[in-house]
């Protein structure tokens, strides 16, 4: 600009003309124009250059960043890879361990699936067996009922064994032994309905008329008990020895000979010892009797004391208490009856033994036998 400005001073100083002076001015505005238009591109280009090189280290930097940033991720990721690797490695002996738990778990689960084919073809059987056992016992508790009603009329003793036989299949408590239990509690039923027989009453009476046989007085022997007594309470109070003596002699003198209206035209004389095998005989018919009780043989209960009241007034002092009590407890237990007439209770033998042999031939028991052999 200086050097724009000092030309047109040279032009005066050459010589050269006024007019010229506009063309000059023309020309020094545009080349301000140009100047102004370069020094604006050249601003431009400028802050392009300085965006560029902003934008440049801007993007070195972020790339910088990133390159760290990566590099720190990378870093991580190999940390975290090794970690995993770790983890691989650990989880890998963890699977081996698993698998081996695993393996030993399945060789147990199968031995107990073994374990448990083997107990419940052990429970089959002994299902099986416990209800045969079951109905074995039952079956010989009503035999055993059957042979006291026939054998001794025992009434209590087979109504014992029926009740001990329903309680047998009560605690086996299967709804299968409820028919069996029905025909049981029916044949029970028919021999509570039984007149009761006092069978322990005659028996104890029984007993005690055998321990009086022993006290009862012989027709022919002398009673003078009583009469000994009289004369002793008669006895004077100033009797001397020598009469004392005497009046003893004519009493045993006077006992050698009794005359007494038995009422009975042949009395039995008997000697001491047939004296003991009379009464030993009049117990043993006592004895028959209680036999015959217990039999329930009523016929020959009361043919034994029949005989047992034959001898009593034949041999014995009729008139004596002794005997006066042994013949009212022979008559009292002659008027008891012993026998009864005993109902019919095999249907309920019959039924266990029908049930038996309709489970001993059913498919079921045969395919549990072969469970409990370990057939297939």
């Amino acid at each position: 600009m200086n050097e724009q400005t000092t030309q047109p001073d040279n032009g005066r100083q050459d010589g050269s003309t006024l007019p010229e002076s506009p063309p000059r001015l023309t020309h020094k505005t545009s080349v301000a124009a140009a100047l102004a238009r370069i020094n604006i591109t050249q601003m431009t280009l400028a802050v392009l250059v300085v965006i560029f090189l902003w934008q440049w280290i801007d993007g070195h930097r972020v790339i910088g960043d990133m390159q760290q940033q990566l590099a720190k991720k990378i870093a991580e990721m190999d940390g975290a890879g090794k970690a995993n690797q770790m983890l691989l490695t650990q989880s890998q002996g963890e699977v081996r361990e698993l698998s081996a738990k695993v393996a030993t778990i399945e060789s147990r689960y199968a031995e107990a699936q073994n374990q448990r084919a083997a107990l419940e073809a052990l429970y089959n059987d002994l299902s099986v067996s416990r209800d045969e056992t079951a109905l074995a016992e039952v079956e010989q508790m009503l035999l055993i009922a059957g042979q006291q009603l026939q054998l001794s009329s025992n009434v209590k003793a087979a109504l014992i064994a029926m009740q001990s036989a329903d309680t047998r299949l009560q605690r086996m408590d299967r709804p299968a032994f409820n028919g069996l239990r029905k025909a049981i509690g029916q044949d029970m039923d028919k021999l509570r309905a039984l007149p009761s027989v006092d069978i322990t009453g005659i028996n104890l009476q029984l007993d005690n008329l055998i321990a009086t046989v022993d006290e009862l007085p012989l027709v022919y022997q002398q009673r003078v008990a009583k009469k000994e007594a009289v004369m002793q309470t008669a006895t004077p109070k100033d009797e001397t020895a020598w009469q004392m003596l005497l009046r003893e002699i004519w009493q045993d003198a006077k006992q050698l000979v009794r005359i007494e209206d038995t009422g009975k035209a042949d009395i039995p004389l008997l000697p001491p010892n047939q004296e003991f095998f009379l009464r030993e005989n009049l117990k043993l018919r006592l004895l028959s009797a209680r036999l015959a009780l217990l039999s329930r043989d009523e016929d020959g209960f009361k043919q034994e004391l029949k005989t047992a009241q034959l001898w009593t007034t034949r041999y014995f002092d009729g008139k004596s208490n002794e005997a006066m009590r042994m013949l009212a407890g022979l008559k009292k237990i002659a008027a008891s009856p012993v026998s009864i007439e005993l109902p019919d209770v095999s249907p309920s033998l019959q039924a266990v033994r029908n049930y038996r042999l309709t489970h001993e031939n059913s498919p079921e028991r045969g395919l549990a036998k072969k469970t409990a052999r370990g057939n297939p």
